[in-house]
């Protein structure tokens, strides 16, 4: 029986470069088993760690970490940041990832974020409570890269001295832990080191570098160097990552070859762990194996320390359009980016890199070549969902440094890394990636070539960002535009709405899309960020009938198509639609989105104010939808809404219910929904304090049930109300009591995971493993305590 008892570490879901840190409850598998096998052989470096970080000295300390790319240093310092003995030990830990493009302000952020996950932190001048929640709560939904847009606006007044300020006023007086990964100069550190307030608590700074210079220079005491993985160890990791670790027996010679294998590694746990993708997908025979030791061998003779060739083994016998799709992801994306897997999908098929395979989706298809790029080590999880899902993946630096390399060579994609753009010769690529902090945008549009197909922006504007004419003119060819450095336009550019073979928009202003983007005809993809507030659709958006996904931040009004005299238009391509306001939701506007299979709905101040002063509640009928899968219903914090007055369609799998003052003995309508296998209810702040169910009252098949922020005290039910339940999620439910003792009788049920809850539910919780342990004789239920937030 695994239990983790009062862990003090940040949301699993939410943290900054977090490596499946739980247990995947619907799979069965360990999620972080791929950092259990790359830790083979490290386990005197991580003693050594653990005891430099929670040594006697009381004095500010900082630790480093050096050794060669890939060698583990990330690995070594994620499993010391997150073993139980450091979470219990500090107070405060933060994770910031430097890398080669430096920027002070984003470090600063970063670090805010993980701060703010363990502390009352108040952010903004003239700020008000309700404003941070929201900000926070946004943050929450958000990714990595949405936080630091976020915050950037939420901070925009601050200057960085005012941030650092911040950093440092809210690690003062306490003991803290911070991971700065991957830091490459000694002028990076000088930027950042005065941040740190030594305080004598026994605060600790942990860096990674692949630079010894910067480890002695960031500490001149001896730093701790990371050694090369010997023979033995280099197999082991091989083996189990291609057989598994319980494999018993393996064939004299073909374990043979595969120490020759693992030795020409050079005792890289990267490149162990990338040849062994490779080895997984090939015939395990003697024959297979000998044509890779000679292919390594030849690598290795044209030159010794070629560790990006023997990466590019790999690569090199990966099908043509993963090639295209593991290129795209490590050279679109600045080095350590973290992505959404959603994002990711959507930018493949606008690039026409997936390929159809009847009778799947390509959406369906582009998972399949994501999930065979993971298999393959190419690309890591960095985020799985409490499904189990992927939720945001990156690739590591070195194999970033190997897509760069290939880009250039086969000229793939043109990538400006630092400063600004200056060459004089116009770019033989048709793809460009601007990654640098800032750039002079008529200058680098000029050289662009004219067959461009995307365009990625990730620094700042120096001169007036918006397109000209002539420039709309110039990129005719272009399918990707993808801007995501928000707060950069006062308008809505209309330049782009030129750009007719657009086919993925993702773009930030402060107006709403003109009628002019109807343009757009073949756009599959929108993602619009309104930096005011709520966005107005334009109402000629409905000629869009390529579009499949509409993401919007916050709230988005629709008018119906009729109201421009499209009565018979449909938009049967589109299956997102994220966030719709709740009066947007009428029949009509259903019936025109017919093929809908996600819908968020999120209802504003005004909506929320109109029915309390009504005095009733909205309507919503969602029943037409009959191929919705997942919903997400956000209420206005203070509205009291009626689940009797909401009609769901049956086919829906997962439901979303935040921030109303649901009442519990409503939730008993939702058992008729036969297909529901994720139930998740977010600050419901009702202030009936008891959910009791009736045996008869049935959640069929609900494996995932989450509650999080409630005044829940007592919770009676019997595990026939859950018979398909195998996790539960409970986070802020301080009043929470027990957890319904019946439970032990879950035949299902794997984990159960409590973040910030009360005393007695963690103690029940205990109890029921317990119980279950004794009664069924296995450890088959796993409990996992946390504490993520401190006064």
């Amino acid at each position: 029986m695994e239990i983790v008892s009062d862990s003090n570490t940040s949301d699993a879901d939410n943290q900054i470069q977090t490596r499946d840190s739980l247990v995947n409850p619907l799979s069965g598998n360990s999620a972080n088993k791929n950092l259990e096998d790359l830790i083979l052989g490290l386990d005197d470096d991580l003693a050594i760690i653990k005891r430099r970080l929670t040594g006697q000295e009381k004095a500010l300390e900082i630790v480093t970490i050096t050794g060669a790319g890939g060698i583990g240093k990330s690995t070594l310092a994620k499993q010391a940041y997150d073993c139980l003995e450091i979470k219990q030990h500090f107070d405060i830990r933060a994770w910031v990832t430097i890398s080669q493009d430096f920027r002070r302000r984003d470090v600063l952020l970063a670090a805010l974020h993980c701060i703010s996950k363990q502390t009352n932190i108040v952010y903004g001048k003239g700020h008000n409570k309700k404003g941070d929640d929201e900000l926070l709560d946004n943050i929450n939904e958000g990714s990595d890269s949405d936080l630091v847009n976020m915050l950037q606006k939420k901070l925009k007044d601050y200057d960085d001295s005012q941030l650092a300020d911040l950093v440092q006023k809210n690690l003062k007086g306490r003991r803290y832990l911070v991971v700065i990964d991957d830091i490459w100069s000694t002028d990076a550190w000088d930027c950042i080191q005065g941040v740190f307030p030594n305080g004598n608590y026994g605060n600790r700074v942990l860096l990674t570098t692949r630079e010894r210079e910067v480890a002695t220079y960031a500490n001149p005491s001896t730093p701790h160097q990371m050694n090369l993985l010997s023979s033995d160890s280099s197999w082991k990791l091989l083996r189990n990552k291609v057989f598994g670790s319980k494999v018993d027996h393996l064939d004299p010679e073909l374990e043979k070859i595969g120490d020759r294998i693992a030795e020409k590694c050079q005792g890289l746990p990267l490149t162990i762990s990338v040849i062994a993708g490779h080895l997984s997908k090939i015939p395990k025979t003697v024959e297979s194996w000998k044509a890779v030791a000679k292919t390594m061998s030849a690598i290795i003779a044209r030159n010794p320390d070629n560790c990006l060739g023997v990466l590019g083994l790999s690569y090199h016998y990966l099908p043509e359009p993963l090639k295209c799709c593991f290129l795209s992801m490590g050279t679109a994306f600045p080095e350590d980016f973290e992505v959404e897997a959603w994002r990711l999908i959507q930018l493949w098929i606008a690039e026409d890199f997936i390929k159809p395979e009847k009778p799947k989706r390509l959406e369906e298809v582009a998972k399949d070549y994501l999930d065979d790029l993971i298999s393959r080590n190419l690309i890591m999880v960095n985020k799985r969902r409490l499904t189990g899902e992927t939720k945001t993946c990156g690739v590591h630096d070195r194999l970033h440094e190997f897509c760069l390399i290939e880009a250039k060579k086969t000229n793939f994609m043109h990538v400006v890394r630092r400063g600004f753009y200056s060459s004089s010769t116009a770019y033989e690529t048709s793809d460009s990636s601007v990654q640098s902090f800032s750039f002079r945008t008529k200058a680098h549009l000029n050289m662009c070539h004219n067959a461009t197909r995307s365009l990625y922006f990730f620094g700042e504007f120096i001169t007036s960002p918006s397109p000209s004419p002539k420039s709309s003119i110039h990129f005719k060819l272009l399918k990707v535009l993808a801007i995501f450095r928000h707060d950069m336009f006062s308008s809505f550019p209309i330049e782009i709405t030129n750009l007719v073979n657009l086919r993925y928009l993702a773009v930030a202003s402060h107006g709403d899309p003109p009628e002019s983007i109807s343009k757009l005809r073949k756009l599959q993809t929108l993602i619009f960020t309104n930096l005011v507030g709520f966005a107005n659709l334009p109402v000629k958006i409905w000629k869009l009938t390529d579009l499949r996904h509409i993401r919007v931040n916050r709230c988005s009004y629709l008018c119906s198509p009729s109201t421009a005299g499209l009565h018979k238009t449909k938009m049967s391509n589109l299956e997102e639609f994220s966030t719709l306001c709740f009066s947007s939701c009428t029949n009509e506007i259903f019936s025109a989105i017919p093929n809908l299979k996600r819908l968020s709905i999120r209802q504003t101040y005004s909506e929320s104010l109109k029915c309390a002063l009504r005095n009733t509640d909205h309507f919503l009928d969602m029943s037409i939808l009959r191929k919705l899968q997942a919903s997400k219903c956000f209420f206005y914090v203070h509205y009291r809404c009626s689940l009797r007055r909401y009609i769901f369609p049956t086919c829906l799998k997962r439901l979303t219910l935040k921030g109303s003052y649901l009442p519990w003995e409503e939730l008993s309508s939702l058992v008729v929904l036969p297909n529901l296998e994720v139930l998740k209810l977010k600050n419901c702040k009702r202030d009936d304090q008891v959910w009791s169910l009736k045996d008869d009252e049935e959640f069929a098949r609900i494996k995932l049930l989450l509650i999080g922020n409630t005044k829940l005290k007592r919770w009676e039910a019997c595990s026939d109300c859950f018979p398909m339940l195998q996790s539960l999620v409970l986070k802020d439910c301080t009043e929470l009591e027990n957890i319904p003792e019946d439970f032990v009788n879950s035949c299902l049920l794997e984990s159960i995971e409590l973040y910030d809850c009360s005393t007695s539910a963690a103690d029940s919780a205990r109890s029921i493993a317990q119980e279950k342990q004794e009664m069924e004789g296995n450890d088959s239920l796993k409990v996992h305590v946390n504490k993520t937030r401190r006064s």
